[in-house]
Formats: C-alpha cells, sequence, structure tokens
C-alpha cells in the first residue's frame, strides 16, 4: 500500500513538474522558429522550415507563393534578409518547389534581439543593481538576525514581528510614499533609487534569525569564556556555520533584483538606468509583432538565473534541512 502511495505521489509530482515545464519550452521553440514558421502555427514545440523555391535552372531563389495555376504560379521573389524584391511574378509551376527542412533553429534570434536594443546595457545595470543589493542584504541580515537571535534587549520580539508584519504590505500600497521620500532625497533617476531601499531585506531577516537559534549555545559560551567579542562570535562562529542559509538568501535575493519591474520603472526614467525587466518592456513595445525575437529575449534574460539556481540547488536544500523554524 506505502509502495503504490509513493508511485501515485511522484507520479502527481510528475505531471505538474511537466506542465510547469511546458511554458519554458514552447518559449525556447519559439525563439528558436523564424517568424513566418510562428505565424503558420504548424508546429507548437519543433522548430520547422518550410518555405518555397523557384528553381529556373540557373538559380535558386526563395519565394512567396501567392497562386498557384495548372501550369504556370504567381510568386513573389525574396532576396536574402527575406524582403520582397519582385512582386506577383508568373513562373512555370513545376519550377516552384516546397522545400521543407526539420528542425530549423534560427539561433541568429538571439543575436538579432540582443542587438536590436542595448542589453548589454540592461544586463550591466542589472547586475550592477543586483551584486551591490545582495552586498547591502547580507550586511544588514546579519548584524540585525544576530541582534534578534542572541542579544537580550528591550523590545527585541515586538520589534521582530513587527519587522515580519511588513512583509504582509504589498509593493503598490507604499510605491507613492516612496517616490515622494526619494525625491526629497533627490534620488530619483539615480542608481541610488535602486539599490540602496533593498540593501534591507525582511524575510532574509527572518531566514537567518531562525538559522541563528538553532545554533548550539554552548559554542557562545565557550566563545565568550575565550574572550571572543560579539563580532567575534558572528564572524568566527555563525557564518562559517551558516553558509547554506547565506547561499539560500543570496539565490533569493538575486532573482528579485533580476526580476524587478515595478520599482525601476516608477523610480527611474532615463534609458541609460534601465534595468534588464524595464529594458524587456520596452523591447516588447518596439519589436510586439516580432514574436520569435520576444521569445529569444526572453530566454536569455532567464537562463543566467537558471545557471545561478543550479549551481547553489544544494546549499539550498541544505539550508531548508538544516534551519530551525521553531522559536
Amino acid at each position: 500500500m506505502s509502495k503504490l502511495r509513493s508511485i501515485i505521489t511522484y507520479l502527481i509530482l510528475i505531471i505538474f513538474g511537466f506542465t510547469m515545464v511546458i511554458p519554458f519550452i514552447w518559449m525556447i521553440s519559439t525563439s528558436l522558429m523564424t517568424q513566418s514558421e510562428f505565424n503558420k502555427q504548424d508546429s507548437l514545440f519543433i522548430p520547422k522550415e518550410e518555405y518555397h523555391q523557384w528553381d529556373n535552372g540557373e538559380t535558386k531563389e526563395r519565394v512567396i507563393l501567392v497562386l498557384e495555376k495548372e501550369e504556370t504560379s504567381i510568386i513573389h521573389v525574396l532576396d536574402s534578409e527575406l524582403a520582397i524584391v519582385e512582386e506577383y511574378k508568373e513562373v512555370p509551376s513545376d519550377e516552384v518547389h516546397m522545400i521543407r527542412k526539420k528542425p530549423s533553429f534560427e539561433f541568429s534570434n538571439y543575436v538579432k534581439a540582443f542587438n536590436k536594443v542595448p542589453f548589454a546595457l540592461y544586463f550591466y545595470n542589472t547586475i550592477y543593481v543586483s551584486v551591490l543589493s545582495l552586498i547591502g542584504v547580507l550586511i544588514t541580515s546579519l548584524l540585525a538576525a544576530y541582534a534578534f537571535a542572541r542579544m537580550e534587549f528591550k523590545g527585541r520580539d515586538f520589534f521582530f514581528y513587527l519587522f515580519l508584519s511588513m512583509m504582509m504590505v504589498p509593493q503598490p500600497i507604499y510605491l507613492i510614499s516612496s517616490y515622494v521620500l526619494l525625491d526629497k532625497l533627490h534620488w530619483l533617476d539615480t542608481y541610488n533609487a535602486l539599490i540602496i531601499p533593498w540593501t534591507a531585506n525582511i524575510f532574509t531577516i527572518f531566514l537567518f534569525r531562525q538559522h541563528f537559534k538553532a545554533l548550539p549555545k554552548e559554542l557562545f559560551d565557550a566563545a565568550s569564556i575565550d574572550g571572543c567579542s560579539v563580532f567575534g562570535m558572528l564572524w568566527r562562529i555563525v557564518v562559517p556555520l551558516s553558509k547554506p542559509v547565506i547561499a539560500t538568501a543570496s539565490i533569493f535575493s538575486l532573482i528579485s533584483s533580476w526580476n524587478s519591474f515595478m520599482w525601476p520603472l516608477v523610480m527611474t526614467n532615463r534609458p541609460e538606468l534601465r534595468v534588464l525587466q524595464v529594458g524587456l518592456s520596452y523591447f516588447n513595445q518596439e519589436a510586439s509583432t516580432q514574436t520569435s525575437l520576444l521569445m529569444a529575449s526572453s530566454a536569455f534574460s532567464i537562463i543566467p538565473v537558471l545557471i545561478v539556481f543550479f549551481f547553489a540547488q544544494k546549499q539550498i536544500i541544505a539550508s531548508y534541512a538544516k534551519t530551525g523554524m521553531k522559536d
């Protein structure tokens, strides 16, 4: 009975997992299609190339078949850039052939999408903001979590639960007040607006605090007897024992910064300060009819985060296994 239950459980997980992966597979496959292939909707997941070719015995040219009669066909002749150079040309039908290639992988879509707008600048801004925000988050979270977990002071629990209550406030509620505050500080349309407000993260403080409370008290007592300072305990005892949870928090912080859209859209206006998600939004407006390029840009914006996640998945699993979630 237990074996059957396990089989059913894993089967359900596989089905749901496959359902979640399907949109990603569709995005990758669409990014490898030509726009004409996508418009035909002949293939949903496997890119394939089908086109007509006019072979007059001397040259072979790609064409669009407009009308096919018994002996003659009407075609549009295309150049190497697939632009029409000659319209409604009548040619013998036996000179027009259907060319089928399976599969076709248009990796040039990625190059075209990357060069269509300054994605290099968007990547630089996103990496710059994400890394500096991560450094700030780690510093503030380590200090705050250690204070909440290991230090005794009046109102400690009150302030901790007050911080936790802020997690229930959605961003749109404090967006206007934040805009006014940043305007008073003259930080609008600067890197300060993108970095400094996000150098503290309540969830990371909570995650660190729960982990620190699970560490054996005897370690701190022994370090105190040996004359270790508070910062010495944090740096020499807590940090080395918290590498998995630090890795997890780092991944969450990087993903949050990488996917940030509403905040940088409201707080910045200059094109040279656009981060990746805002840049994708503007690219979507410019190339709204070029679905293959849109999917290509979406794919190469997601891949860096996936690579980082796969490299750090062991640390993430270890942090959840070791982090106590009880007071």
